[in-house]
């Protein structure tokens, strides 16, 4: 990293999806980034962007955040890089459909690894930096799953919810500091999500989905105005959460299952089907 007088970010996820759309908005804004992802096409997420935006020093480190070495392997980056990460947005996710006595062991706790460990083991090196210095933007995506039971994606939804509340504790915490703290709730968006989950025969993979650049932008917007929460997307969206907050978690969590459902998706008809 050369450019001192340019702010240091820090994204994670930051190969395709709203991972990539959020590297986009801070290089676009003036920062310098520090990119992650452990799948190889963060190769060319970082040359894209370097094309988009060319006075933003931008570095790619793969490294598997499902690990406690791979998350120690990017802070040491940041550190390596000789500056203070002014912001950073904790996107790396990963969600696995289908019953859960059917479901692999091993494909839940790569949930409970990305979703939940990784982000408590990099905000908690981050975020001591960052109240040192007074000041420090974080940034954690949730989602609107963390508002209701996820029959179908019931460890993904449950550890949305642990994010939500971690995030919401961590804003309160540090509300004097000069460093804020931001979770962000996407509803379904138009990314690589249910396809690496296993999802695309249901009906919430076969219906609308927002738009990744607008969520990140959404987002962006509200981490730096130091919102604590932000619902982010389209209107249907906003409204699928102003829903969740009065509707019963039984009939949420009945709701989701039809949605979430393996085979629920509309399906072509037969030849004989008329």
């Amino acid at each position: 990293m050369s450019d001192d007088d340019r702010p240091l970010a820090v994204v994670t996820g930051a190969s395709s999806g709203i991972g990539f759309e959020l590297a986009r908005q801070f290089a676009a804004n003036g920062f310098d980034l520090l990119l992650n992802a452990e799948d190889e096409r963060l190769t060319g997420a970082a040359d894209r962007l370097r094309s988009a935006a060319p006075a933003a020093d931008i570095r790619a480190v793969r490294a598997d955040l499902r690990t406690y070495d791979g998350v120690e392997r990017l802070y040491a980056e940041t550190a390596a890089a000789g500056r203070p990460v002014s912001a950073a947005a904790l996107n790396a996710g990963v969600g696995r459909g289908g019953p859960f006595l059917e479901t692999d062991l091993a494909d839940e706790a790569e949930i409970i690894d990305l979703n939940i460990s990784s982000t408590v083991h990099l905000a908690k090196r981050l975020l001591r930096g960052m109240a040192g210095r007074g000041e420090g933007r974080l940034l954690i995506t949730s989602s609107v799953a963390s508002t209701m039971p996820g029959p179908h994606q019931a460890v993904y939804n449950a550890s949305k919810s642990f994010l939500q509340s971690f995030a919401e504790a961590l804003a309160d915490e540090l509300r004097d500091t000069g460093v804020t703290v931001t979770s962000v709730m996407p509803g379904p968006t138009d990314t690589d999500f249910f396809r690496r989950a296993g999802m695309e025969d249901t009906r919430i993979a076969q219906g609308p989905k927002d738009d990744p650049a607008q969520v990140a932008e959404q987002a962006f917007a509200a981490l730096m105005k130091g919102k604590p929460k932000a619902v982010t997307g389209s209107a249907r969206t906003k409204v699928q959460e102003a829903a969740s907050g009065v509707l019963p978690d039984s009939v949420k969590a009945a709701a989701h299952r039809l949605m979430a459902r393996p085979g629920s998706g509309p399906r072509e008809k037969g030849p004989d089907e008329g």
